[in-house]
């Protein structure tokens, strides 16, 4: 288990905070709920244990990851609800309450892959990363964010609490053989950004973190040097996302972070370009709109510049 920080600020900076990581068994979420762990979060280790395409299902990582969590010296407890499914996802939320006497953060981690060109992408692949990736976003985002109003109502207070989404450069810019996979992490992002306006009042921030790391995911998308093979570990994500579930990020909110693979980044959202005056005949917009685009930025690429 990765410590904490050495001669730092950084040592519990969670203590007596109640995190729940949902597809934490493995790679990005277990790292995340290591670290939470070593900065003094008490940790619900959620993780149904499928495949990387989603099917099946094993406890055994998420067993693992909280094995090592105690051995370490912290706390944390096993869930292989799929959050996906309403009343899993409701049972995440009040296995949290009910095994550490409150809930302070949501990860929202868990996530498979289906890569297909549109052309041949089945309905299936499309419904299965939509689900899993929005709402398994939603459904715990939506028990978490219920209970917390109501504390905030109850107690005539804010809360201090956190939604931390999981959103990727793939969606926010764009990767070619991955529109439903983009589609959903663009989803996440746009959820992010209302969530955070709808919920400020009763002091819960959201934020979204867009990871650059290898995974069971990305691992075998292209050739790595051993550098970039360091460079992505997963362990590089998590000091973000530990900040973001302490106190200290409570004015830090709707936001889209880019962490890991040697980055630290706040993705910018869309914001309107050049304007022109509006033409009721279609048969003129020709002129216009391309005049529009050669005065409009490019997009940016999955390194986040604009495409040459």
């Amino acid at each position: 288990m990765q410590g904490k920080s050495e001669g730092t600020d950084m040592a519990g900076l969670c203590a007596g905070r109640v995190a729940i990581v949902t597809g934490a068994g493995r790679g990005i979420g277990a790292e995340y709920a290591k670290l939470l762990a070593a900065h003094g979060a008490s940790v619900v280790v959620n993780d149904l244990g499928g495949a990387m395409d989603g099917t099946g299902a094993d406890e055994t990582p998420a067993q693992g990851v909280v094995r090592e969590i105690i051995a370490a010296g912290g706390k944390a407890v096993v869930n292989t609800d799929n959050v996906a499914d309403w009343n899993g996802a409701r049972r995440l939320v009040e296995q949290a309450i009910d095994t550490f006497g409150k809930l302070d953060v949501l990860v929202n981690n868990a996530g498979i892959l289906r890569d297909r060109m549109l052309t041949n992408m089945t309905e299936a692949e499309w419904d299965g990363v939509i689900n899993v990736h929005l709402k398994g976003t939603f459904a715990p985002s939506r028990h978490a964010a219920a209970h917390w109003r109501a504390l905030s109502k109850e107690h005539d207070r804010p809360v201090d609490a956190r939604i931390i989404n999981t959103s990727s450069v793939s969606g926010i810019y764009g990767n070619p053989g991955q529109t439903n996979y983009g589609a959903a992490k663009m989803g996440i992002a746009a959820f992010t950004i209302i969530a955070a306006r709808e919920l400020k009042r009763y002091g819960v921030t959201v934020n979204a973190i867009a990871p650059i790391a290898l995974t069971r995911l990305t691992e075998g998308l292209r050739a790595l040097t051993e550098e970039e093979m360091e460079r992505r570990h997963p362990r590089h994500v998590a000091p973000a996302v530990v900040w973001l579930a302490s106190t200290q990020s409570a004015d830090f909110t709707g936001r889209v972070v880019e962490a890991g693979g040697g980055i630290l980044a706040i993705a910018e959202g869309w914001h309107r370009g050049p304007t022109a005056e509006p033409e009721e005949n279609p048969e003129h917009l020709g002129p216009v709109m391309y005049g529009l685009l050669a005065r409009a930025r490019k997009n940016a690429g999955m390194n986040g510049q604009e495409l040459d």
